[in-house]
């Protein structure tokens, strides 16, 4: 898009477009402000872990608890009997892999 005229300026520029000075991002220098910095980064940290607790309905749980596991694991540790699978073309061949059935 083109645009020739004298109000370039008027036409086209968007007022507070650029955050002012006190409005970005201020990083912590000096040790008191990082330390002060990382309190309040821990505090937002942990209320949102315990609204989200507090959504799924969970209570959290003591570390010396123990864990079951997965399902997965679970079912892997309980299969008594495992069959193996009979190779369905019918060839004689012992080798397995990805290009067996090609010979």
């Amino acid at each position: 898009m083109y645009y020739f005229g004298t109000n370039l300026d008027e036409k086209f520029a968007v007022p507070d477009f650029w955050p002012k000075k006190d409005e970005t991002h201020k990083i912590p220098y000096d040790r008191k402000e990082i330390e002060e910095e990382l309190e309040r980064l821990k505090a937002r940290r942990l209320a949102a872990r315990a609204r989200r607790l507090d959504i799924e309905g969970h209570n959290p749980q003591p570390s010396s608890a123990p864990r079951e596991g997965s399902a997965i694991l679970q079912s892997l540790q309980h299969q008594e009997n495992i069959t193996p699978v009979a190779p369905t073309n019918g060839s004689s061949s012992t080798s397995t892999g990805w290009f067996s059935s090609w010979r």
